[in-house]
């Protein structure tokens, strides 16, 4: 047997498995968080003006004769002044759209560890002007913001909070300091080829920094970094588990679309490589 043979024969079968593992792979862009809330605020206008006018007019005369002298006179003045005050305030309410620049970092971290997906990298949403188009994920794929990808996974921020609080610990003179923040969101993977939602879940991300201070007074300083660091982290999680759990239920066949469908993970299939002696 020629052992050269072999060797050539399993790494070639290992290669052409491993190529055809990574064309099954679907493609996945992941967008920015995009947000949308109502944002009041308070406004003041003051509007004076004044205008005046003043007109005068006279005339003289004079007669004279032999025997008498006479001069008469006569003018009038006219004078007008008007001037306005006003002042209005109030509060005026607008929607503000736009995508967070945050916490994307773990979602994608989390969706590599689960070994289903490669990663593209998409183009932000940069139209300030008409922002309500924002939430037109099929638009913005047909205008080819995510090219290369099999499925957009596009988020939405339902709800987010910092709250801060000092509590007293029973029996003691110690107070415990806490800042948490909690978010919320949404999220869909749609197929960039016949626009299906492939899966559809809510995801939350939550952490805190706790310090303990006497009575006695001092400052506290709590860490918002290691806060938001936290949530970031527990959200990417909490996106890759709902997503793996909800393709995991969908195998082989092809989609109506053409598509490559996604497939519980399997273990890549390996060329065994003989050597006889």
């Amino acid at each position: 047997m020629n052992i050269k043979w072999f060797t050539r024969v399993g790494f070639t079968l290992f290669a052409t498995f491993s190529i055809a593992a990574s064309a099954a792979t679907p493609k996945v862009a992941v967008t920015d968080l995009a947000y949308e809330e109502r944002v009041s605020e308070y406004f003041r206008v003051v509007s004076a003006s004044e205008r005046s006018s003043l007109r005068a007019s006279g005339r003289e005369s004079e007669r004279e004769s032999d025997y008498a002298y006479s001069r008469r006179s006569s003018g009038s003045v006219n004078a007008r002044s008007e001037s306005s005050y006003s002042s209005t305030e109030g509060t005026y309410s607008y929607i503000d759209r736009g995508e967070m620049r945050k916490f994307t970092a773990d979602i994608k971290g989390g969706i590599l560890k689960t070994g289903r997906f490669q990663l593209v990298q998409g183009r932000p949403f940069t139209d300030a002007k008409n922002n309500e188009k924002l939430y037109d994920i099929i638009g913005r794929i047909k205008k080819g913001m995510y090219p290369g990808a099999d499925y957009v996974l596009f988020g939405t921020i339902n709800s987010i909070e910092f709250r801060q609080e000092a509590n007293p610990i029973d029996h003691t003179n110690t107070f415990s300091h806490t800042l948490s923040l909690e978010l919320v969101g949404e999220f869909s993977l749609i197929s960039t080829k016949n626009f299906t939602v492939k899966s559809s879940f809510s995801a939350m991300g939550a952490g805190q920094d706790v310090k303990m201070l006497t009575s006695q007074g001092g400052r506290v300083v709590l860490n918002r970094g290691k806060v938001v660091s936290e949530v970031s982290r527990s959200l990417g999680e909490d996106v890759a588990r709902q997503l793996e759990e909800q393709i995991s239920g969908v195998y082989g066949g092809s989609d109506d679309g053409g598509e490559q469908n996604l497939r519980p993970r399997e273990e890549s299939p390996r060329g065994e490589v003989i050597i006889f002696k």
